[in-house]
């Protein structure tokens, strides 16, 4: 499991999914709509290039990576992103 901290989003990515992966449009979709961290090592997505101080720099946000893993790859990737407030607003409104 690689896991990355951005500065208000969290990527997780399920690297034992990524061997089987023969398209790998995580780190594509990276270059092409972000600033392109995310590479290809030994056939899995890394960030090992980069210190955790570039990736708060470089990220993005973009969530690019996990739709293009969700429609071209193995569906590994999860990016959460907390919402301040959330919870309560669908309890308030009987969604929780």
């Amino acid at each position: 499991m690689l896991e990355i901290k951005e500065k208000s989003i969290t990527v997780r990515i399920d690297t034992s999914k990524c061997d089987t992966c023969e398209t790998k449009a995580c780190a594509a979709a990276c270059k092409k709509f972000a600033r392109g961290y995310l590479q290809i090592k030994d056939g899995k997505p890394s960030v090992d290039h980069l210190t955790p101080e570039e990736i708060l720099r470089l990220g993005t946000e973009c969530l690019a990576c996990e739709i293009a893993c969700k429609f071209d790859g193995n569906k590994a990737i999860e990016i959460d992103v907390p919402i301040e407030g959330l919870d309560a607003y669908l309890a308030k409104r009987g969604l929780a």
